[in-house]
């Protein structure tokens, strides 16, 4: 058995400890990060997370010493330069403090481009000089105009993934782009014996609550249709009933209670028709009832000074529906 020397195995402890006493746990990248930055950071998450620099095997042995359910899944996500981040902050809360405490930077050369550099169409701070050819050189469409350098196309300089070279990180200083990200760089989050990784941590409360919105609309609308009942559907469920009865009782002529005022409404209709197909058989009653009806609009100002009196004439009173009826022939 290979001798391990005893800092370790207290190190290690030391981070079992710190796991154990902590609700969530999670694998931050740290590459490229200078220390001024992290210390900075360290400070600023005071209270919230601690962040826990050490060589990337001792993490992995301090994960599995816990004991916890699928924690040692998060030494999957242990690459390069690493540290354990411990902390009682919900998932999702701590993802975010993490991006909060990110600045950016500007490029020295030999970093990857983590996203695609484009270089805008714009009129640049230099005046006419060996900045031309420097522009030209590295593809951008410059040219002097009005006393001014000018960059007359977008250019994409870098592509993400791709290694930003040392000319190209000094062009990009010299233009005031900083396309390097400074920060921690959260990898996945364990709690509850549940690993979650970065791209389930970059979902938004708007998204988030957005989801359970469509859900629940979605979920509604299944109860309707298959007729489910819940507290939030009896009632929905009841005015569907409701209506499809209604128009049931309406369509066969079944006298239900409830239904007359439906009825009666559907035969007054039935007989405008009939009175406006067969003028000639109509009763003097209906033939008023049409003439009504087909009155020009009055102006809005009669139509203002009326308006309490067409409510109560939009509704017909059962006796007059029963004598418009009886009237149509006569």
């Amino acid at each position: 058995m290979a001798h391990v020397a005893k800092w370790k195995l207290e190190r290690v402890e030391e981070l079992k400890n710190k796991i154990l006493a902590n609700k969530v746990v999670g694998i931050v990248n740290i590459s490229g990060l200078p220390s001024p930055q992290l210390q900075m950071m360290r400070k600023n998450l005071r209270g919230k997370a601690e962040i826990i620099v050490t060589r990337n095997a001792i993490i992995s042995r301090a994960l599995e010493k816990t004991g916890k359910p699928n924690i040692s899944k998060l030494s999957e996500y242990i690459r390069t330069q690493s540290a354990l981040i411990v902390s009682n902050e919900n998932p999702f809360k701590l993802y975010r403090s993490l991006e909060g405490t990110k600045t950016k930077a500007p490029a020295k050369g030999g970093e990857i481009a983590p996203e695609d550099i484009i270089i805008k169409a714009m009129e640049t701070p230099f005046k006419p000089g060996p900045i031309v050819s420097e522009l030209q050189k590295a593809g951008l469409a410059a040219a002097i105009e009005g006393g001014k350098v000018v960059i007359k196309k977008d250019k994409l300089l870098v592509k993400a993934g791709e290694v930003i070279t040392r000319d190209q990180a000094q062009l990009l200083t010299k233009l005031g782009i900083t396309p390097i990200t400074l920060g921690l760089d959260l990898q996945a989050v364990f709690e509850d014996g549940i690993v979650y990784p970065r791209d389930s941590l970059g979902i938004s409360q708007e998204e988030i609550l957005g989801q359970f919105v469509r859900g629940s609309i979605h979920a509604q609308q299944l109860a309707m249709k298959i007729g489910y009942l819940t507290r939030e559907t009896v009632r929905p469920l009841l005015a569907k009933g409701f209506r499809e009865g209604i128009a049931l009782v309406v369509k066969t002529g079944y006298p239900a209670k409830g239904a007359i005022e439906h009825l009666l409404r559907k035969g007054y209709m039935d007989m405008l028709v009939l009175a406006a197909v067969a003028p000639e058989a109509a009763g003097d009653a209906v033939k008023n009832v049409i003439a009504q009806t087909s009155r020009p609009q009055t102006p809005r100002a009669e139509q203002k000074e009326q308006k309490a009196e067409e409510k109560k004439d939009e509704k017909p009173k059962e006796e007059d529906v029963a004598a418009g009826l009886s009237s149509l022939f006569g």
